[in-house]
């Protein structure tokens, strides 16, 4: 019963957090990201000030969402492991759930979060944070995954796996693609990834035991 509570919690938690999140994209879109105030987005969402701020520190962390949400779950889903299972593998079923789940989420306002991004240095700077957070927390996987793997090897690895998907995902809504060609495209962003990747041999070999 705890278990089954619990669930519903998180689950009742996470769809707050999306409310909030698509109601302050909505506004952004209508009003202009200076013109909304925590206040309209509040009042948008349905909840409180003490609401909003138990979830997001400041309006701009709003921003961010989505992309927050799926890097924990490229970190999460990279350590939930199948024993023997070559690391290659690991990460391209961990970068296929992902991508399915940004395709699913593309939105209207996918466009509009990325437009954000690009255009407000304050919010440039907090997603480079976010990708280099991100990077080194892959990096630090990898060497889970494969324990002597080279230092270098695992630092190029994690910035083709994280900055070439990421990369995709932002032409993709910066250009309006429509969810079927954002699937295609990031289909084939994979595949240049994993070709990259193939090239490590700590990557390919069956991993020993479990992780």
């Amino acid at each position: 019963m705890d278990h089954v509570e619990t669930g519903l919690r998180e689950r009742k938690k996470r769809r707050t957090r999306w409310a909030i999140a698509s109601a302050a994209l909505r506004l952004f879109a209508e009003r202009g990201y200076e013109e909304t105030t925590i206040a309209d987005i509040t009042a948008a969402a349905d909840v409180s000030p003490r609401t909003f701020f138990s979830y997001f520190p400041s309006k701009e962390d709003v921003v961010f969402t989505e992309i927050d949400d799926r890097l924990a779950e490229v970190a999460e889903r990279l350590s939930d492991r199948p024993p023997g299972e070559p690391p290659l593998e690991t990460i391209r079923r961990c970068v296929v759930d992902v991508t399915e789940a940004i395709v699913a989420e593309h939105g209207e306002y996918g466009a509009v979060q990325v437009r954000l991004i690009l255009e407000r240095p304050g919010l440039q700077a907090r997603a480079l944070q976010r990708l280099t957070a991100t990077q080194e927390e892959i990096e630090a996987r990898l060497h889970e995954l494969c324990p002597g793997i080279d230092e270098i090897d695992a630092v190029a690895a994690a910035g083709i796996a994280v900055g070439g998907m990421q990369a995709v995902v932002v032409h993709c809504r910066r250009h309006g693609y429509e969810p079927a060609s954002m699937r295609a495209a990031l289909d084939r962003a994979l595949t240049i990834v994993e070709h990259g990747l193939g090239s490590l041999t700590a990557l390919t070999a069956p991993s020993e035991g479990a992780p």
